[in-house]
């Protein structure tokens, strides 16, 4: 899906905001999708890298069906090169090789996510964009059954890609990974604005978002550019829930420190500052992932890890001052 045919025998993807131009045998940059004689293919549909049973808050997702389950699939292949992935053993796979598993049809991962009681199918670990097509049959079929679509993703989709998966998508965790379009150049492989344009997008369209950055020390943690991200997000929506994710040393970020509480601590008070209404810390325990009121401040869902203790709602609202909570709670 999403390609067209140029001059020599070149094809050109739109499934992401690479929009590779690829010739004849060669792969596009996600490693993922080859042309074969002018027929752009996909390497990725239905070969699993991995399938897990997940509460929904490991997405995260605090505000999408807090306490349940989520049946987690990813296919290998990566459209970002990010040296600090925590997945980059099944997203930064060598071009051309999902090898994984045999094939496992979307209708086998629906039945799999109803056995496991799951309210949901989390397309996530690795890029979903990636592998939109087979996403896209198991989403329909999910939906078909009652169950509810959450892609986990960079946000590096083409707007194309957006209104295929709208009708289906109830949900995105996008990763919002830096405000600056260098960091992006430089660690990612990518461009800053393709994903703004992809949060903005997706909650034009009513799909329920949640954002995630991951806090790198040296690279994306200055107050300065904190506030940036945050004023961002409070322009587009100040009820969109924003995690703040320490890091911890991985794949080439080997030789980077783990991110200290402190600044973590810091990224709270900068949200709130910029008018976020929900602020939360991720990777660490202790802080920062319970959900308060925003108008009374009551507290509304507790949590430890990715458990949830408690919640005092009445449907969206809080239980206390029947203020509406912003999100999918039923």
């Amino acid at each position: 899906m999403l390609y067209k045919k140029l001059d020599s025998g070149l094809l050109e993807c739109f499934l992401c905001s690479h929009y590779c131009k690829i010739a004849d045998k060669k792969f596009g940059f996600c490693g993922m999708r080859q042309n074969l004689g002018g027929v752009l293919y996909t390497h990725s549909y239905a070969k699993l890298a991995a399938a897990e049973v997940d509460p929904v808050e490991k997405k995260p997702l605090y505000h999408f069906l807090p306490g349940s389950l989520s049946f987690s699939i990813a296919c290998a292949g990566c459209n970002f090169r990010c040296g600090f992935c925590q997945n980059w053993q099944i997203s930064q796979m060598p071009v051309g090789r999902a090898d994984l598993a045999g094939d496992i049809l979307p209708e086998e991962v629906v039945a799999m996510a109803v056995s496991r009681k799951c309210r949901s199918i989390a397309y996530t670990y690795t890029e979903p964009t990636i592998f939109l097509e087979y996403a896209l049959e198991a989403a329909k079929l999910a939906k078909a059954q009652g169950l509810r679509n959450i892609f986990v993703t960079n946000g590096y989709m083409s707007p194309q890609a957006v209104a295929l998966l709208k009708p289906y998508l109830d949900a995105a965790n996008i990763d919002l990974k830096s405000f600056s379009n260098n960091f992006y150049k430089k660690n990612c492989a990518a461009e800053l604005e393709p994903v703004l344009d992809s949060i903005r997008l997706m909650k034009d369209l009513g799909i329920w978002v949640e954002v995630t950055t991951l806090v790198v020390p040296g690279e994306n943690d200055s107050a300065e550019e904190l506030t940036s991200l945050a004023g961002f997000l409070a322009g587009v929506d100040k009820f969109m829930p924003w995690h703040v994710s320490a890091f911890h040393p991985d794949y080439k970020f080997l030789d980077y420190a783990a991110t200290p509480g402190r600044t973590l601590k810091q990224a709270l008070e900068i949200g709130a500052s910029c008018g976020l209404k929900h602020v939360y810390a991720g990777n660490v325990r202790g802080y920062g992932s319970d959900t308060y009121c925003p108008e009374c401040k009551k507290l509304i869902i507790q949590r430890e890890g990715f458990r949830v203790l408690q919640t005092n709602l009445n449907s969206d609202r809080c239980a206390a001052c029947q203020a509406p909570i912003r999100g999918i709670f039923s």
